[in-house]
């Protein structure tokens, strides 16, 4: 769908710029050899993990099946989706974007490894996609996706869902 027409560009035309609670998934895809898939934003140039806000009559699942295709080209199936924490901390996940839109995030965080469809960014939001170890990410790095990452290494090493 895009930004425009979405239900955070509806309400941004109410409300301005002024700080909206959003909740939204992050995908961590994963392939064979471990390697995170990573997208880098158009809008900022930093790297990150494909991600995006629920719309109205989805659920987090629901979100992370759409944001992934939509972004990356990649179908993943909701059965294949395994969440592993939760992003909400206001000083990690409140966004100021370059229009000076501020939201703060509340963001389930899904990790798969199986996935169908060939790796194609979606040109208005995303200048590259590309597969790296999660331990060496591109830079520049967008702050958020590095807690992530170190939400999945205590998620992969005790099992345990990962609240922050």
């Amino acid at each position: 769908m895009g930004y425009e027409g979405s239900y955070i560009w509806s309400l941004r035309e109410r409300v301005g710029n002024r700080l909206l609670l959003v909740p939204g998934v992050q995908v961590l895809l994963l392939d064979g050899a471990g390697r995170a898939l990573f997208q880098q934003r158009a809008d900022t140039g930093v790297w990150e993990l494909p991600a995006g806000a629920c719309e109205e009559g989805t659920d987090f699942a629901g979100a992370a099946v759409r944001e992934l295709a939509e972004e990356t080209g990649l179908r993943v199936r909701r059965e294949d989706l395994v969440p592993f924490g939760s992003l909400s901390d206001p000083g990690v996940h409140t966004l100021t974007y370059p229009n000076g839109d501020v939201t703060h995030c509340f963001a389930l965080c899904f990790a798969a490894r199986v996935w169908t469809g060939e790796p194609r960014p979606e040109p208005d939001e995303v200048l590259r996609i590309r597969f790296a170890d999660p331990a060496d990410p591109p830079r520049p790095l967008h702050p958020p996706t590095a807690v992530v990452l170190e939400m999945f290494r205590a998620f992969d090493t005790t099992g345990r869902f990962q609240p922050r």
